[in-house]
């Protein structure tokens, strides 16, 4: 299988000229990835994806994390705004957002090859108090979702955490530390603003934080737009601008994200039917439950389950 590294001599790409030293990571990740898939690894958070071809929009939500392209390119949708990641370019999400994610450039020959890192806030937190930062971070709130260019210290550092799966022996008491590393040249770097916002006390960014984390776990229960301005400490209109801000969508698109994708996969996972899906995650008209699962997933729910299972 042909490797297009993105190298420490200038290669080009359809989007940007490349000059990262990264053929030692393209060769670990096309060794733990040798066929089409997605890949766990003995390192908690850290995953491996191989495509052979291009694939379809698939909306699902991205957690806390750090994603990297090594080879191919990706597009991620996040309401209005549009992020396309080439190799040896990184995307940092720092909270959890519905998104529409596909591959746009792969083939046999070229595969996309990409890695997937999950973050612990606890540590970005921890690392954030304790880093002295050369300018201040401005009153603005930032999107929580960035694209930027992976600089040779955060690229070394990547290489060396996947290396470990060579020694599971060491992954226990070394992994930690590497991801501690990758979480502080990230804050050092130009994906730091967005996560230091979202970590800062009392600051609006970490008040929708603190407010997704608890939409989260009631998105269920009928709530009042309101209510949920309420609990972020902020007048409804303020509140709506900083979310928005902040996910690229407003709450009501972002509840509505967080029931369709449980639903999705409440469907998939137990075989229950549309009707019964939609009760359990706070739709009282299955209807309109068809109506909203069509326009985000492009199918009915019964064809979108069907062809999902068919794709297995």
């Amino acid at each position: 299988m042909a490797i297009q590294e993105f190298t420490g001599d200038t290669m080009q790409t359809g989007h940007q000229t490349l000059t990262v030293n990264g053929q030692a990571l393209a060769a670990l990740v096309s060794n733990i990835a040798q066929t089409d898939g997605d890949y766990t690894t003995h390192i908690p958070g850290l995953m491996m994806y191989r495509r052979s071809k291009t694939t379809d929009p698939m909306p699902c939500i991205y957690g806390l994390s750090l994603g990297v392209t090594v080879q191919g390119g990706k597009r991620v949708l996040l309401g209005e705004e549009i992020f396309d990641y080439a190799p040896g370019q990184s995307l940092v999400t720092s909270l959890d957002l519905p998104v529409v994610s596909y591959v746009t450039r792969a083939s046999s020959a070229q595969p996309f090859l990409g890695m997937g890192l999950a973050l612990d806030a606890r540590v970005i937190t921890q690392c954030a108090a304790e880093m002295n930062f050369s300018a201040p971070l401005k009153a603005s709130t930032s999107l929580a979702m960035s694209v930027v260019s992976v600089d040779d210290g955060l690229l070394d550092a990547i290489t060396r955490l996947v290396r470990l799966q060579h020694e599971p022996q060491l992954i226990p008491l070394v992994a930690p530390l590497i991801q501690q590393e990758i979480i502080v040249r990230l804050l050092n770097g130009e994906h730091g603003p967005a996560l230091r916002h979202l970590m800062t006390a009392g600051s609006p960014g970490q008040q929708i934080a603190k407010l997704i984390t608890w939409l989260k776990l009631h998105y269920t229960e009928d709530i009042a737009m309101d209510e949920l301005a309420d609990k972020a400490h902020m007048s409804p209109s303020t509140f709506r601008q900083h979310f928005r801000a902040v996910t690229g969508m407003s709450p009501l698109q972002y509840l509505k994200h967080l029931r369709l994708q449980d639903a999705r996969q409440l469907m998939l996972n137990e075989d229950i039917d549309a009707s019964s899906a939609a009760l359990r995650v706070g739709y009282e008209s299955a209807s309109q439950f068809s109506r909203e699962y069509t326009r985000l997933f492009g199918e009915p729910p019964l064809r979108d389950i069907k062809r999902m299972r068919m794709a297995v």
